[in-house]
C-alpha cells in the first residue's frame, strides 16, 4: 500500500519493499526497505518521467528528509522522478540499533547480521526493487559521499541498472584497506584544525581551556553521554562542512558560565555538544564505518584508533602538556565510543567481533570498471576532509569515461551547500554539455 501526500511543490509517496536479508538466499529471512518518492507537482501524472535513485552519505544515515524543493532537489525534480532510499538498517527501513539488534541473539549473531550491510547489499537492494518502481527501466543513481561508494559498487555489479552515476565527494580507494584511509585523512584533519585556528585565532586558547576542563572533570551530557577529551576533540567533525568552522567557532565561544560553585560548562553547550556527538540516531554509522573499507581476509581492527598513535600531535595529554594547540579530531570510530555513548554501550562487543571479521569480500571490480560505458560524473572537493582527493583521483582514473570536476568551492557537503549548481554541472558532464 502506498500513500500519497503533498508539500510545497511536490508530491510525496512512501513506497514499502520486502527484500532479502540475504539475496543469495532469496527464501531466507527478510527486511523490509522504506522509500519516499518525490515528484514535482506539475509532473505527477506523468508515466514517462525517468528516475533519480538517491543514496545517502554515512554509512547508516537515512535519506535526507526535504521539505520542498530545498537543496538539490528541486534541480532534478526539473527532469526526473526521484526516490529517496532509505539504506537498509535506516530511516523507517528495519532499523539497526540497541533496541532491536538483540532480537538476533547475543553480539555474535548481531555481528553476523551486521556483516549484511555494506554496500554490496545496498546495491542489491536497489536492484531487487528497481523492477516494480521503474517497471525495469534503469535509472540514474546520485550518491553522497558513502552512497558513492555504493554507486561505483553500482558500476562493478550491476552497471545495467544504470542511465547515469552522479557522485558528490564519494570516489572510495579501490583497494586501499582502512589503515592506509586513514593515514591519508589524519593529516588533512590537521590542516583543517590549521585553517580554523587561523580563521578563529581566539579558539587556541578557548578549545585548551574546554579540553582541560573536561579533562578534570569528565561531565555527563544530558542523555548520559561521558564527555572526555577525546569525545570533546571529535567535535572536528564539523570542520568537514561549508560551514562547521562557524559553527564550532560559536559553540566554542560560549562554552562556560559561572556557577556558585564555580565555573561549569554551560547546559547550553552540554545540550548542543550532545546533539553533535551522541549516535542514537544513527547507530549503524559506529557500528559498519570502518566495515564499509573491508575487503579480503584483513580485519579493520579499529583502524583510525590505531592509526591515529602514528599521529602524536593529536594526543591531548601532550598538547595540554606543552604549547601546542590542541588538535581536533575528524570523521573516525573508536572502540571507547562503545563505553561514553549510552546509545553504543550495549554494542560494544558485537563492534568488536565486526573489527576482528575477516572474509570480507570485495566490493569493486577494477577489470569491469576499466570497460566502463555508463556515464559517470563526479565532484571531487579539494582537500575534502572525509574523502582523500588523492584517493578519488586514482579511482577516477580507473573508471572508463568517468568525468571529473575538481573544485575548491565546496567542502564534503556541496552537494547540499551548493543548491542546484552541482548537480546541474554533474548532469551536464554525463551529456558532454560541458
Amino acid at each position: 500500500m502506498t500513500v500519497s501526500y503533498r508539500q510545497p511543490g511536490v508530491v510525496l509517496t512512501d513506497r514499502r519493499f520486502t527484500v532479502p536479508l540475504d539475496h543469495d538466499d532469496p527464501g531466507g529471512e527478510t527486511i523490509e526497505l522504506y522509500a519516499r518518492e518525490v515528484v514535482a507537482s506539475g509532473e505527477a501524472d506523468r508515466d514517462d518521467l525517468p528516475w533519480l535513485l538517491y543514496l545517502q552519505g554515512g554509512p547508516g544515515f537515512g535519506a535526507n528528509r526535504f521539505v520542498g524543493q530545498a537543496a538539490w532537489l528541486g534541480r532534478a525534480l526539473e527532469e526526473f522522478r526521484v526516490l529517496l532510499l532509505d539504506q537498509r538498517g535506516t530511516g523507517a527501513s528495519t532499523p539497526a540499533n540497541r533496541q532491536t539488534l538483540p532480537l538476533r541473539g547475543g553480539p555474535a549473531e548481531q555481528a553476523a547480521y551486521l556483516t549484511r550491510f555494506r554496500a554490496d547489499s545496498i546495491v542489491r537492494d536497489c536492484e531487487a526493487i528497481r523492477p516494480s518502481v521503474t517497471g525495469g527501466a534503469p535509472w540514474t543513481v546520485l550518491g553522497q559521499s558513502f552512497g558513492g561508494f555504493c554507486a561505483v559498487h553500482y558500476l562493478s555489479s550491476a552497471p545495467e541498472g544504470l542511465t547515469a552515476a552522479l557522485i558528490t565527494g564519494g570516489l572510495p580507494s579501490l583497494d586501499g584497506h582502512a589503515d592506509d584511509v586513514y593515514r591519508a585523512a589524519y593529516p588533512r584533519i590537521e590542516r583543517k584544525v590549521t585553517a580554523h585556528y587561523a580563521r578563529y585565532p581566539q579558539d587556541v586558547e578557548r578549545a585548551r581551556r574546554i579540553a582541560e576542563y573536561v579533562i578534570g572533570h569528565e561531565p555527563l551530557l544530558p542523555n548520559g553521554y561521558r564527555l572526555t577529551v577525546e569525545a570533546f576533540q571529535s567535535l572536528g567533525n564539523l570542520l568537514g562542512s561549508g560551514e562547521g568552522s562557524h559553527r564550532l567557532h560559536y559553540l566554542l565561544e560560549d562554552a562556560f558560565v559561572r556557577t556558585p560553585d564555580g565555573t561549569a560548562l554551560s547546559d547550553a553547550f552540554l545540550e548542543e555538544a550532545q546533539g553533535l556527538l551522541s549516535y542514537a540516531g544513527h547507530p549503524l554509522y559506529a557500528l559498519v564505518h570502518e566495515a564499509c573499507y573491508g575487503q579480503n581476509s584483513r580485519p579493520t581492527d579499529w583502524s583510525a584508533e590505531r592509526v591515529r598513535a602514528e599521529f602524536p600531535q593529536f594526543d591531548a595529554g601532550k598538547s595540554l602538556a606543552g604549547d601546542a594547540p590542541l588538535l581536533f579530531t575528524g570523521e573516525s570510530v573508536h572502540p571507547w565510543l562503545f563505553d561514553v555513548d549510552p546509545a553504543l554501550r550495549p554494542l560494544r562487543e558485537t563492534a568488536e567481533l565486526l573489527a576482528a571479521h575477516t572474509n570480507w569480500p570485495p566490493l569493486y571490480d577494477r577489470s569491469r570498471l576499466a570497460v566502463n560505458e555508463v556515464p559517470v560524473a563526479a565532484a571531487v572537493y579539494h582537500d575534502d576532509m572525509y574523502v582523500d582527493t588523492g584517493h578519488a583521483l586514482e579511482t577516477a582514473r580507473a573508471i572508463r569515461g568517468l568525468r571529473t570536476w575538481v573544485t575548491d568551492e565546496f567542502e564534503h557537503d556541496g552537494v547540499r551547500a551548493g543548491g542546484p549548481r552541482v548537480l546541474d554541472r554533474l548532469l551536464a558532464l554525463t551529456r558532454d554539455e560541458v
